[in-house]
């Protein structure tokens, strides 16, 4: 199996949530992660991001156009 490489930055816990639901039914792997850190109170989520989702290279693409159709959902 591939290893899991860093595929977007993901904007906000609500989008991580909306991708997360819609990797599990289309059994994508993926994992993400916050980059939250309670030393710091959360500074480099205001620099970095909410945090990534991270996943094999071969669904990349795939990630990618459903995080597109979900930010798009999201700015009506």
């Amino acid at each position: 199996m591939c290893e899991n490489q860093k595929i977007a930055v993901l904007e906000n816990e609500v989008e991580a949530s909306f991708l997360e639901t819609i990797l599990m039914e289309r059994e994508i792997p993926f994992n993400i992660r916050s980059y939250h850190d309670s030393a710091y109170d959360g500074l480099f989520q205001l620099v970095k991001g909410w945090g990534a989702v991270y996943a094999p290279v071969d669904f990349k693409d795939e990630i990618l156009e459903i995080l597109n159709e979900l930010r798009n959902s999201q700015e009506v």
